[in-house]
């Protein structure tokens, strides 16, 4: 069975950048762990990047988020040089989940990431709905939300939905 790790919006606006938190930058190694150990065992491995043009402030994003972040060619929109990307496919999405995870032909699916809730939990309930008869994990050790709390009220959300847990 094919497993997919997808590794969600670990740019640099997230991490230290406008958006970034203490709790993003302290799951940076956990999450270069987890590639490399996706990576060691020939696992397909799916990093997504949070996109945006110098128009944000007008969309309807930027009205309830006025932070300017992840524009597109902009140093904030990389992915962590910490990170190795290699040749992992990179999906530039707009919003807070991808629409087209239905062409991955995805069988099993472990999300790590940024912001737990927002795009980790929109991502995976787009999974799950997608493919509702496959195993799709969370590691909540690779994850950071806006605070402490949101974090924990996704971590919830996932579960209710019957996305598996973990790194608790």
């Amino acid at each position: 069975m094919k497993k997919t790790l997808i590794v969600v919006d670990m740019q640099k606006d997230f991490i230290d950048g406008s958006l970034g938190t203490k709790e993003a930058e302290a799951i940076v190694s956990n999450v270069k762990n987890k590639i490399e150990e996706y990576r060691k065992n020939g696992d397909e491995i799916i990093f997504t990047r949070d996109t945006h043009k110098e128009n944000y402030m007008d969309t309807n994003e930027g009205k309830h988020l006025p932070v300017v972040h992840c524009i597109e060619g902009t140093d904030g929109w990389q992915i962590s040089s910490e990170l190795e990307v290699g040749d992992a496919k990179i999906v530039n999405k707009p919003s807070f989940g991808y629409m087209n995870w239905k062409d991955y032909n995805l069988e099993e699916v472990e999300l790590i990431g940024l912001c737990t809730d927002i795009c980790v939990v929109s991502n995976a309930l787009i999974i799950k709905a997608t493919y509702p008869e496959i195993n799709v994990t969370v590691d909540a050790s690779c994850c950071a939300g806006v605070s402490p709390e949101t974090h924990n009220a996704a971590l919830a959300t996932m579960k209710c939905c019957q996305v598996n847990v973990i790194g608790e």
